[in-house]
């Protein structure tokens, strides 16, 4: 297996690499501009197929918050091209890990020992490695152990990252430059917590004797003597990640067992804790033989707050929806609309909003929803390709919506994206 013996941590090494990168970008378009005259079926996934190689292949090295940021953009389904996806989905579970030599320098730097000397036994070759951080294998006083190791420089490395990959996102994104530091700062504050391992094995701890109840879910223990702010020990877990369990053709019952308890430990949380785990990949979820779902990795987890929640879900109520007035209300609540907007404005928004809204929000309208419904993700997949090509809406020069809506959304569409690979029919009352 490819193995890194060091990471780049410095601002000018990181741009380096991303502008090698650009390079090998701008030859791939070169490249597709000449064979979209000889053969133009095919030119395009070429581009993209070519495109997300060389972007995967040099932010895997980078690791971090540039190497984060194409895992999240692995789970917007509905709005890359499926060579993207397929690439940048890699960064959930599976990139170049450090090598040993490496890991035992980084236990030396924080514990003062190495591996050998802490536990009965470690494998100092990673078993998987991701965008903040690799999984070895060991053993002490009987038990198996998960011990995850942060990257070198990741945490200093993450404002430095986010002003690297601050365009690209703008752009893919249609974010505009005024007044959208909230959305950065919200992003930033996020990984930097990302990357406290002390505080990640807190919340774990917290989320699950909270969750302790919920059917057909495990978690694993932490151990807080073999853990730092950069090294987190856990209980090794045995099972599948979820989407490979998925390949293995469950059947419908198991599907819906494993989906429902998916859906039930985040709705705990969102309606319960006011507070999400806001990272639902596959890479952060394991089915282990008694069909139990297992979460781990809880590093990134968003608080909700009631001036947020209360108008977020109100307009989850289809009756809130077709109120006129509250409707209106809400928009204003959650920033999308502003005092500032012209009267052609507030009837753009608000009508591109309900569109949104109406197709989004209709998994809680019944008692039951059948997320292997084809029809409906062709639905979000058609809302995606409109606001990516929404002339008008690239006019507009202020942002809208809630920082707030970052990490609600991103958790309701991956929450939604895996409901959707199990082809679980869910219990959404």
């Amino acid at each position: 297996m490819e193995t890194i013996d060091r990471i780049p941590t410095s601002k000018i090494q990181r741009a380096s690499k991303l502008i090698t990168t650009g390079v090998k970008i701008g030859g791939n378009y070169l490249k597709y501009y000449g064979e979209k005259i000889t053969n133009p079926e095919t030119a395009r996934d070429n581009l993209n197929s070519n495109n997300a190689e060389d972007i995967y292949d040099g932010l895997k090295n980078l690791k971090g918050s540039a190497l984060k940021f194409a895992q999240m953009l692995s789970m917007e389904k509905n709005f890359l091209p499926q060579a993207y996806v397929e690439k940048f989905s890699l960064s959930q579970f599976s990139v170049p890990p450090l090598s040993a030599p490496l890991v035992i320098k980084t236990f030396r730097k924080y514990f003062g020992k190495s591996p050998s000397e802490m536990f009965d036994t470690f494998d100092a070759n990673a078993i998987n490695a991701a965008s903040i951080g690799q999984v070895h294998k060991a053993t002490a006083n009987g038990k198996q152990l998960a011990v995850k190791i942060q990257y070198p420089g990741v945490a200093e490395s993450i404002s430095s990252d986010l002003a690297l990959v601050k365009p690209i996102a703008m752009s893919m994104f249609n974010i505009q430059a005024k007044d959208s530091d909230k959305y950065f700062k919200e992003v930033e504050m996020k990984l930097f917590e990302e990357t406290n391992y002390t505080l990640e094995l807190a919340q774990s701890n917290e989320i699950a004797e909270a969750c302790a109840h919920i059917p057909n879910l495990v978690f694993p223990k932490y151990y807080e003597e073999f853990s730092c702010e950069r090294v987190l020990t856990m209980d090794w877990m045995t099972g599948k990640h979820l989407s490979e369990w998925c390949k293995t053709n469950p059947s419908q019952e198991s599907a819906n067992k494993i989906g429902q308890a998916l859906w039930d430990f985040y709705m705990f949380q969102v309606h319960q804790l006011k507070k999400v785990h806001a990272d639902p990949h596959p890479g952060n979820f394991l089915v282990d033989k008694d069909e139990n779902l297992i979460a781990i990795d809880f590093g990134c987890m968003k608080a909700i707050p009631e001036n947020f929640y209360k108008p977020y879900f109100e307009l989850a109520d289809r009756q809130n929806l077709e109120n006129a007035a509250i409707y209106k209300q809400k928009l204003f609540e959650l920033e999308m609309l502003t005092d500032k907007d012209t009267p052609e404005e507030t009837v753009y928004f608000s009508g591109l909003f309900y569109d949104a809204l109406s197709l989004l929000t209709l998994p809680f309208q019944g008692e039951t929803f059948d997320f292997s419904d084809e029809t409906y993700f062709a639905r979000l997949a058609k809302l995606g390709e409109r606001y990516a090509n929404d002339k008008e809406l690239k006019k507009m020069n202020v942002n809208r919506g809630s920082k707030h809506f970052i990490y609600m959304n991103r958790t309701f569409f991956g929450l939604f994206s895996l409901l959707h690979d199990l082809k679980a029919v869910i219990k959404t009352k």
